[in-house]
Order: C-alpha cells, then sequence, then structure tokens
C-alpha cells in the first residue's frame, strides 16, 4: 500500500476516534460539574480537563477564565482549536476525501455525513438540546462509523491501518480519561482516591460505556482500584488500555515490514506489561505516574509508526 493512502487511513481513523473520545471527557467533566460544589472548583475541574488535553495555555490565550460555556464552545466549536469536535470531525472528513476510492461507498456517506450534520450545530442550538445530546450524537456516529467499516471493508492492509489508528488513538485518550479523573478530581495523594465520591466513580465509568460491564465483572459497590483495573489491565473491556495495546500489537504484525521489527518489539512489550500487570503494583508506584508514561510510550509508537509506513522512505 502507498505510504500516502496509509497515512489518510491511519488518520481518518485517529480523527474520528479524537472526536468521540473528546466527547468523552467533555461529558464526563460536565456531568461531575452539575454536582454540588462551589465556581472555584468547577473552573479548577475544567482547566485540569484542559491540562490533560495539553490544550490550557491556547485557552488562556483567548479566555479569561475557564467558565463551562467558554470551555464547551472552544472544545467543540472553535475553527482554530485543532482538538476540537469540529475540527476532528473536518479532517476526518478530509482524509476519507483524500482516499474515496479506497473506502466503500457506505463508509464514505457515514463520514461525510457525519461532518455535514456537525457543520449545522451552532452553540445555542447545543445548549438549547443539552450538552448531554449532542455528546450522545458525536459517539453514536462514531460508533457508526466503525461499524460500517468492519462490516463493509475488505479484510486487507487498509482495514488494519484504519483499526490501527482507531486503536492506538483510543489508548491514549483511555489515559487521558483517566487522568483527568486522578489528576482533576483528586488533587491530593494516591491514598486520597481511596476515599472518592461514588457518583463522581460512576460518571467516569459512564463516560467510557462501562458501568454496565463493571457491575457485571465485579457484581459490588465501584471501587477506585477495581475502577482502574477494569479500564487499564482488563484485556476483555474494549476500551481499556490493555484492549487497545492488544489489537494495536495484532494489527502492526499485520502490516509490518522490513523497517518495523522494533516498532513492533515495542508494541509487544507494552502489550505484554498491561497483559501480565497487576493494579496494586501500579497503585504503589503511583496512578499518575503510570498514566504519564503511558501516554508518552504511546505518543513515541505513533511517532515510530509514521515513520515506519506512513512517511515515504528516501530514494
Amino acid at each position: 500500500m502507498l505510504s500516502r493512502t496509509a497515512d489518510h487511513l491511519f488518520w481518518m481513523a485517529r480523527y474520528m476516534e479524537r472526536a468521540e473520545n473528546t466527547a468523552r471527557i467533555l461529558d464526563v467533566t460536565y456531568q461531575l460539574t452539575l454536582l454540588p460544589r462551589n465556581g472555584e472548583d468547577v473552573e479548577n475541574m475544567w482547566s485540569g480537563m484542559l491540562k490533560v488535553m495539553e490544550l490550557q495555555d491556547a485557552f488562556k490565550a483567548r479566555h479569561s477564565s475557564f467558565k463551562t460555556d467558554a470551555v464547551l464552545d472552544f472544545m467543540i466549536f472553535d475553527r482554530d482549536n485543532p482538538g476540537s469536535i469540529y475540527r476532528c470531525l473536518r479532517a476526518a472528513r478530509e482524509n476519507a476525501h483524500a482516499v474515496r476510492g479506497t473506502l466503500t461507498s457506505e463508509m464514505w456517506e457515514t463520514t461525510n455525513g457525519t461532518w455535514l450534520k456537525m457543520r449545522d450545530f451552532s452553540p445555542a442550538k447545543m445548549l438549547e438540546a443539552g450538552p448531554g445530546d449532542f455528546f450522545e450524537w458525536v459517539k453514536y456516529r462514531s460508533h457508526m462509523s466503525r461499524g460500517v467499516t468492519i462490516g463493509t471493508m475488505l479484510q486487507d492492509e487498509a482495514l488494519r491501518f484504519i483499526r490501527l489508528g482507531t486503536f492506538l488513538e483510543r489508548a491514549d485518550n483511555t489515559a487521558r480519561i483517566l487522568e483527568v479523573k486522578y489528576l482533576n478530581l483528586l488533587p491530593g495523594s494516591d491514598e486520597e482516591m481511596q476515599s472518592a465520591d461514588y457518583y463522581q466513580w460512576s460518571a467516569l465509568l459512564r463516560s467510557v460505556s462501562a458501568f454496565e460491564v463493571y457491575r457485571r465483572v465485579y457484581r459490588d459497590q465501584i471501587n477506585p482500584l477495581r475502577v482502574a483495573e477494569l479500564l487499564i489491565l482488563r484485556a476483555d473491556m474494549p476500551r481499556s488500555l490493555a484492549r487497545c495495546m492488544k489489537e494495536v500489537y495484532s494489527n502492526l504484525a499485520r502490516v509490518a515490514n522490513s523497517r518495523s521489527a522494533e516498532t513492533e518489539r515495542l508494541a509487544g512489550e507494552l502489550e505484554a506489561h498491561l497483559h501480565f500487570g497487576r493494579i496494586e503494583g501500579i497503585f504503589e508506584g503511583g496512578m499518575r505516574r503510570y498514566l504519564e508514561n503511558f501516554r508518552d510510550r504511546i505518543f513515541d509508537l505513533g511517532c515510530r509508526i509514521s515513520d515506519d509506513f506512513l512517511i515515504p522512505a528516501s530514494a
């Protein structure tokens, strides 16, 4: 497959997944701001979320305070913010258009239709219906895109690069969602996490579609240690770090070339670490430190994949 084609497929998938996960992060933070708390705490929440998303400085350059409406507008509709849902869906559509001949007609129509609908939204319309309905729409369109991809695309390299982009992006964003919780809502030591409020943890689980899964797996009261275990180490949980890395390694192995041996090894090493890891050891070493290190390794893998597959080798 041509490097340029692989690049467009990879980033098409990443941007669609990024839009969904941005909606998830915004949704859980917004839900938590509705719990009884003062204005300063709400602003600290949004500030922490933007910090984890690496967009705090960009926001501060344009806004004087971390008000809910300003953050939602910045993260959803801002055309100059490369991390906004608007920009992500536009970028997904642009990458899909560049390789339209590689996609099935159903896949193109789904991606294009999502972008056209996004252009019709406005802050006023979103607030009238409620941010929650908009976040559900973004998630629904992302689900539809994945379903059409799996249901209509040939099982070839094109699909592998799409899946590779999807799960690499999901791994990064699941780590960010967890980091928002641990860094932003519980600013003290790791031990303070043990007394976290039930509603905060249930909101986190719902944000990654894991509330019912948690009840089925653990069958008791929500516990921070088990929430972390579910979202980090359970490979049967679709959005967990372990599941994402299992998929990244599997898809890398199927598109391996003469340049990618070290990238494949590093992905396999990270997948094995999650497969054989224990949540108690992660907590002992510090959850925040673990999540930051994981995101660093995901970033490195993304750069290596770009070098190995997506950038044409020099003649």
